[in-house]
């Protein structure tokens, strides 16, 4: 026996798995062969040897079993299982707001003990291994009364602005803002000092006349980061929306959603939630629209006729 040769028995588990993945491979290729053969040929399976027989009355067990159970979900494709990138490009809608997604999404862990704030303590759950646990049950009942005022805002033609001022929020501003079409906007750069409150120097007299600058709602992403837009929001009297996680205040803002506020997961999950509220209220507006169209037009031809 050579100095470096290794036994069979010391070798590592996953050779032996990758040994039974590859002639567990090769057993069903020569089945679904075999029975290509067999059907192609027209021979009797009496013929065949008692080892092929096994390959194909096992390859139709299987295809009987697909058959059976298959509609039952135990074929996993793109469509019934979740991928990393559904939170963004296809997030849950208001109605569909379940504890399960938010604690998926790591919506409950907050900043350690020494960090949180004493005016959080009525959405903490507790501690766990020195971290604040958010207590989702508030959380949830809080996420729909914003969905339900994004929705309110979208449907009387209002402005929301989606703040997400860092680049790994840049992508989830965007989507939001684009899910509202014309009444959605993002900013992802910093906050410019007297946007609100000062606009005339910001953009110039003619673009602060002509132009609406002010917008009806702003969701903020991380409020730690953007203060002095909060303060901006509160001085010319435009409600917010916020992530507050366990180391802010939840009186910051007027409608605070407690949750990890540095969980790009939970950024995604909440801001799709609140874009989609927002795009149903642009759909109710524009449908409304087209009925009082409808209506008008109806009045109009009864008027007419009528008067002839």
């Amino acid at each position: 026996m050579s100095l470096y040769h290794r036994p069979e028995h010391f070798l590592h588990p996953w050779t032996f798995i990758r040994g039974y993945i590859r002639r567990s491979t090769e057993a069903v290729r020569s089945s679904a062969s075999a029975r290509a053969l067999l059907e192609a040929s027209n021979i009797s399976e009496q013929k065949l040897d008692s080892a092929t027989r096994r390959i194909i009355a096992f390859r139709r067990r299987q295809d009987l079993f697909q058959q059976r159970f298959g509609h039952l979900g135990s074929t996993q494709t793109r469509d019934n299982t979740w991928q990393p990138h559904l939170s963004l490009h296809r997030p849950q809608p208001p109605g569909h707001l379940s504890l399960s997604a938010l604690v998926a999404a790591g919506a409950h862990l907050g900043h350690t003990r020494s960090l949180t704030s004493p005016s959080f303590l009525p959405y903490s759950y507790g501690y766990r291994s020195g971290i604040t646990i958010i207590n989702l049950d508030h959380t949830l009942p809080l996420l729909r009364r914003a969905t339900n005022v994004v929705r309110a805002v979208a449907e009387a033609d209002g402005m929301v602005l989606f703040v997400g001022t860092s680049d790994t929020l840049r992508p989830v501003v965007e989507k939001a803002a684009s899910r509202m079409g014309r009444n959605g906007f993002f900013l992802h750069t910093r906050w410019l000092p007297g946007l609100l409150t000062n606009p005339f120097e910001v953009f110039g007299e003619e673009t602060a006349r002509t132009t609406q600058i002010k917008p009806d709602l702003v969701i903020f992403l991380n409020p730690l980061q953007n203060t002095k837009a909060i303060r901006e929001c509160a001085i010319a009297r435009i409600p917010t929306i916020a992530i507050i996680d366990s180391n802010a205040d939840p009186r910051l803002v007027l409608y605070p959603i407690p949750a990890n506020d540095e969980s790009v997961r939970t950024a995604e999950l909440i801001a799709g939630t609140l874009s989609l509220a927002g795009r149903d209220g642009v759909q109710a507006r524009l449908r409304r629209q087209k009925e009082e169209v409808e209506e008008q037009a109806e009045r109009a031809e009864a008027t007419k006729a009528i008067a002839s």
